[in-house]
């Protein structure tokens, strides 16, 4: 073939969103090549030991935004103790929190409930095959349908996470920024030509086990990559500008002021949260605004600890007291400053929470309120403990339980 040949046919190409698209026998040797890799490669996983889309779709919730080993675990005893869609229907929503706990982003198990009742009433009880009806159920978005409709029912649909817009950016060197929501449709009409119609989930797995094994954000080496004759950032030297992707917005600063009071009895007192809002229905120590105790600072531990004002933490002191009582109806013996502060970061939010220690005397409050319970710490894995909660804990015992 003459160069002006070769010219000719590459501007037959057809293009996805301006992207120059492989010719029909090159995509076919690349699904060849990258199937060729995953027989050979994947990894065993309990949620790829069948097709049930109700396993794989509490997998792909769960792998959302944690990393595999941390989940299989999880996702073995949410299976022990909901392994059906009607189960997860019915649970009670303290077992059903209990269970994701140290996962996070509790509003996902809460959607999946919700789902699982829509399957129930609208679906007769079994995972919707159509990916717009699957598109339909809460909590479930593009990725999660395109994982639930390849994996479950063999339909070639794309489903697009980091990992494989991470690894398309490198294979085609694309310049949209993967951060942008709106970019996602640009990897989605590539993924769309490039699935293979016979294997749709493994073809996608394969590109997120590519992307979190040899494709990874740091440490890259193109040149062990099973499809690196493909790859044209690894054929022109460019790998290393992509993806292009923005950095996050910062998660805005919360401060509060955590309390771990103990009573007589060996019991700590325990506040559950509203219904609504973060960590809806979840148990806490005693938490109290940063705004009603202390004033404008940078951080929990300039306000409380490092104030250059001698007569400070006695002021604060005296705040927090104050708000226990009014609040609370306690009146415990609490350390002069706190003992600690951790930090635990949201999605959108950044917790400082500088933590005091204190105890009840002999007598008992009167009157608690009705969200309250003192509880003793052997009963404590039956409360449902957020991500906050669990570091002042464990705090905690590290100061206190040498």
């Amino acid at each position: 073939m003459t160069q002006i040949e070769s010219n000719l046919d590459e501007q037959k190409q057809p293009l996805v969103f301006s992207i120059p698209m492989w010719p029909q026998e090159k995509i076919e040797r690349f699904r060849e090549t990258l199937l060729s890799w995953y027989d050979l490669e994947k990894r065993e996983l309990p949620w790829r030991k069948n097709n049930d889309p109700y396993r794989i779709w509490v997998s792909e919730i769960m792998l959302q935004q944690t990393r595999v080993d941390t989940v299989i675990p999880f996702y073995l005893n949410f299976m022990r103790s909901f392994p059906t869609i009607e189960a997860l229907a019915q649970a009670n929503e303290d077992l059903l929190l209990k269970a994701w706990e140290g996962l996070g982003y509790y509003s996902r198990v809460r959607n999946m409930q919700t789902a699982a009742q829509q399957i129930m009433e609208n679906y007769d009880g079994k995972m919707p095959t159509d990916p717009k009806e699957i598109s339909k159920l809460k909590g479930i978005g593009p990725y999660t349908t395109g994982a639930i409709a390849s994996m479950a029912f063999g339909l070639p649909e794309p489903a697009v996470d980091g990992n494989v817009m991470r690894v398309l950016s490198r294979l085609f060197e694309i310049d949209a920024d993967i951060a942008k929501p709106g970019n996602r449709k640009i990897f989605e009409g590539i993924m769309r030509e490039l699935i293979d119609p016979y294997k749709p989930g493994d073809f996608n797995q394969a590109f997120m086990d590519l992307g979190s094994s040899l494709c990874t954000p740091k440490n890259y080496h193109p040149e062990l990559s099973p499809i690196k004759e493909f790859n044209q950032s690894y054929q022109n030297g460019t790998w290393e500008k992509y993806p292009v992707k923005s950095k996050k917005k910062k998660a805005k600063p919360v401060y509060y002021v955590g309390t771990i009071i103990k009573n007589a009895n060996g019991a700590f007192l325990l506040e559950k949260r509203p219904t609504n809002g973060l960590l809806a229905n979840m148990w806490t120590f005693p938490l109290i605004e940063k705004e009603l105790v202390i004033q404008e600072k940078d951080s929990a531990k300039e306000a409380l600890i490092q104030s250059e004002d001698e007569d400070h933490d006695e002021k604060v002191l005296t705040r927090v007291m104050d708000e226990l009582e009014n609040k609370y109806g306690i009146k415990p013996t609490l350390m002069e400053a706190p003992f600690d502060e951790v930090q635990h970061i949201f999605s959108h939010l950044k917790w400082y929470v500088a933590v005091y220690y204190g105890q009840m005397g002999l007598e008992e409050p009167i009157a608690i309120p009705e969200n309250c319970y003192w509880v003793q710490p052997s009963d404590f894995d039956q409360y449902v403990f957020p991500g906050p909660q669990t570091k002042m804990w464990q705090s905690y015992l590290s100061k206190f339980k040498k």
